[in-house]
């Protein structure tokens, strides 16, 4: 189901960096503005990313699609390193898989220069070290929100539209600068798909030492004893595979 989902995500990206990125496509022909380019891409990949968090298998799952939240959440004490190490082989093949399914339907468009599969690199205008910088920021703030949201009494039954909200907003500001990823196994799947290597270490260190780092802030100042569980989406009837004491919260 992780990588079923990340598949989808890596599909659901690759149709819409056509539509918003390719010379000939009708909508990038129609807005002469990347910021309004930017802003579409961002509330599609934000919803996409609500929906497959919300999907039965986002709530099977956990819905974390993401090998640095994943391991952030282990770092946490609230997955087994068994399930850990599953979780980010299926998160890296349903990356590769995603994009490469994507290829098979979209074809040619998908490799022109001007989509590049979806391939996150640092920016022209800023450089490697603010692409690093802004990888290890957007991660290190998602995840403090996570665990906020995700276990708050009020808020954690919308957790997911909190992050996917954070991913939209990242989208239209962040992107420039690093091509707004946070999350290794989507950067490869696009990287062996493009055969794009440019800076890829960025996009494996710097979310999962943004990620880390704001685990360990939020255990030191909350208390770890406070991170019930690592689903993102916890009111549904799914049973839960993770070391889960959300029943205190309720």
């Amino acid at each position: 189901m992780e990588a079923a989902c990340l598949a989808c995500f890596m599909l659901s990206a690759s149709i819409f960096g056509v539509l918003l990125g390719h010379p000939q496509s009708a909508v990038y022909q129609s807005l002469d503005s990347p910021w309004m380019l930017r802003a579409i891409g961002g509330i599609a990949m934000g919803l996409t990313s609500i929906a497959l968090v919300c999907s039965p298998w986002g709530q099977r799952s956990g819905g974390h699609m993401n090998p640095a939240l994943t391991l952030t959440f282990f770092s946490l004490g609230k997955i087994s390193w068994r399930d850990a190490v599953a979780y980010v082989i299926a998160q890296f093949a349903g990356g590769i898989l995603g994009i490469q399914v994507a290829a098979l339907l979209i074809g040619a468009p998908l490799a022109h220069g001007g989509v590049n599969y979806v391939a996150t690199t640092p920016g022209k205008d800023y450089g490697v070290a603010a692409a690093f910088g802004a990888e290890m920021l957007i991660s290190g703030l998602l995840m403090l929100v996570v665990l906020y949201v995700s276990n708050s009494c009020w808020l954690s039954r919308f957790t997911p539209a909190v992050a996917g909200s954070m991913v939209a907003l990242y989208i239209w500001i962040e992107s420039p600068v690093s091509g707004m990823s946070m999350n290794p196994a989507r950067t490869l799947g696009s990287a062996i798909a493009a055969q794009e290597w440019t800076a890829l270490w960025i996009y494996f260190v710097a979310p999962l030492t943004g990620m880390l780092a704001a685990g360990q802030l939020y255990a030191r100042s909350v208390g770890i004893h406070r991170i019930l569980c690592a689903k993102l989406h916890h009111h549904n009837s799914s049973p839960c595979i993770f070391r889960c004491n959300f029943s205190e919260l309720e």
